[in-house]
């Protein structure tokens, strides 16, 4: 899961090396080569026979499909219609939601050091883009609320049914089901070669592989601890644009940053230091 997370926060310093892609279009592309990517992994996965698998996973597959898909697409609405600090601290709830729904679906046990990581990483992510948080925009928070609430759906989801069903091949409807969506939205295409071969590398390994890989974490962390160390992904996204495109980062960041981070080491330290 950290592995996910560390290729997950490529996002921000690989997006702002693009020439023109933005918003929609953006979204269409990264989708469209995660779609590939993922026919690709799964190819090998079933040793040629990808369909198959695809079809054994039924409703339950479509509907983990259909969550991907929403968060895949929702993210990028959200920017465009509020602050990034706004988006962030919106997906910063989706620890919170995933122990809630695990607690009420799963009947799984939360442990109080656990809920005071959730919340003080909540708190971190709240330092972080505070300085930029405003009350602009309230129909993109809406939108972006579609991401924490969809990744503890499909979270759950996916932990309940994990021994009896691979819905790893869901990543592959979601992506599918995202391009649909932004296709109308993102037309008429106007990419470039350089920004194709980026949007590959964002849609192949920074969105097919950790999704993929996050699935198979599943067999060993419940919802909450998954969503909880996804969220690595919000401190790291700041620093690679910092290492890698110069772009500025507020003491507020790193600050919040370490609170996070100082959260999820207790937090793994704590639970995995007993028999579960």
């Amino acid at each position: 899961m950290v592995g996910c997370a560390v290729l997950w926060s490529s996002a921000g310093a690989l997006t702002r090396m693009l020439e023109n892609a933005r918003g929609f279009e953006l979204s269409f592309w990264r989708s469209l080569f995660c779609a590939t990517a993922m026919l690709l992994i799964l190819t090998v996965q079933e040793r040629g026979r990808p369909v198959g698998t695809v079809l054994k996973m039924g409703w339950t597959g479509l509907f983990s499909g259909l969550m991907w898909a929403v968060m895949f697409t929702c993210f990028m609405i959200a920017l465009t219609k509020t602050s990034v600090a706004n988006t962030l601290l919106v997906i910063g709830l989706s620890p919170l939601l995933a122990a809630l729904l695990a607690r009420i679906v799963l009947g799984q046990t939360i442990r109080l050091i656990t809920w005071a990581a959730i919340i003080a990483a909540g708190a971190g992510i709240w330092w972080m883009v505070h300085e930029a948080i405003s009350v602009d925009g309230l129909t993109g928070i809406l939108i972006g609320l579609g991401v924490p609430l969809a990744s503890a759906i499909n979270l759950v989801t996916l932990r309940r049914v994990h021994a009896e069903l691979d819905l790893a091949p869901a990543v592959l409807l979601g992506a599918l089901i995202s391009c649909a969506a932004m296709l109308p939205l993102a037309w008429p295409l106007a990419t470039s070669g350089r920004d194709l071969l980026i949007l590959a590398f964002l849609g192949a390994f920074q969105l097919a592989l950790p999704c993929w890989l996050m699935v198979r974490a599943l067999a060993w962390l419940a919802p909450h601890e998954v969503a909880l160390i996804a969220l690595l992904e919000v401190v790291l996204g700041p620093l690679w644009a910092w290492l890698f495109v110069g772009e500025a980062t507020p003491v507020a960041t790193l600050q919040g940053g370490v609170v996070v981070l100082a959260a999820l080491i207790v937090n793994t330290l704590a639970t995995r230091s007993s028999p579960r």
